[in-house]
């Protein structure tokens, strides 16, 4: 379906984003990894998803907190592929504390890579895309950009923010043929989210399992996690013929969070 599209995932290295990015070239993109840690693994499984399609993958590892380090992503992206024609903007940090304690770098960062990057990768992909008069911009949120949850202020102000931007951007592409849309997950299971469950369960002297009902009981009417694989399907829904009309949404996968 993506055939000779490029796609720029950020924050794909590992979680939702590779996730992500392992369906897209399994749809025939070319696929740009960028994040931290190992590079070589998550780049192989891109590879193997998309081997059918004989895609190509590129790495960049910019931080996404700085703004050159994003002009030279984009600028990578566009030179070794020629153009960016999906961009998912992935990338992002989490902190928790009350608001009158929250460290002020910690909210500064929160705010640079899960916000103002968006704006940032989105300002430069947009100009081609409107010439190429097709694009597709899928802002990963959160359901914290739809609801609130205590000690998480600047990643839920950041996520509103997300979605915020999101229907600007949908607004001022509406004639065009790109469209911008925002995914809200709720609970997804990711080697990050791992962590938290075994330090609750730890913490609490009760197996992982129980820890891990504890966690999603609380929020998820499913009592089940979404998995960046369904995660990357809705992208890949939103990159089909089928999204060609969906603008400015903030599409929400939370096992029933918001319902409530």
């Amino acid at each position: 379906m993506l055939k000779g599209k490029t796609a720029l995932v950020t924050g794909s290295t590992s979680g939702i984003g590779l996730g992500i990015a392992q369906v897209l070239a399994s749809q025939g993109a070319h696929v740009v990894l960028n994040g931290f840690g190992d590079v070589d693994g998550p780049r192989a499984q891109v590879e193997a998803a998309g081997a059918a399609h004989d895609i190509r993958t590129g790495y960049h590892g910019a931080d996404l907190s700085k703004v050159a380090e994003i002009e030279d992503l984009i600028a990578y992206s566009s030179r070794e592929f020629g153009q960016i024609d999906i961009l998912v903007n992935n990338a992002g940090i989490q902190h928790t504390s009350p608001v009158e304690t929250f460290p002020l770098d910690r909210w500064d960062a929160i705010i640079a890579i899960n916000l103002s990057s968006v704006f940032h990768t989105s300002r430069l992909v947009l100009p081609a895309m409107r010439q190429a008069n097709w694009g597709r911009i899928i802002n990963i949120a959160s359901v914290h950009g739809l609801v609130g949850s205590a000690e998480k202020s600047a990643y839920v102000a950041a996520k509103h923010g997300v979605v915020g931007f999101t229907k600007v951007a949908a607004l001022e592409t509406a004639t065009t043929g790109v469209t911008v849309n925002a995914i809200c997950p709720g609970w997804v299971l990711t080697p990050l989210v791992q962590k938290q469950i075994d330090a609750l369960a730890a913490q609490q002297g009760v197996s992982v399992e129980q820890a891990q009902a504890q966690l999603l009981g609380a929020k998820e009417p499913s009592k089940q996690f979404t998995t960046p694989e369904e995660l990357g399907e809705l992208a890949a829904f939103l990159c089909s013929s089928a999204g060609n009309n969906i603008r400015g949404v903030a599409w929400n996968m939370d096992g029933g969070w918001t319902a409530q």
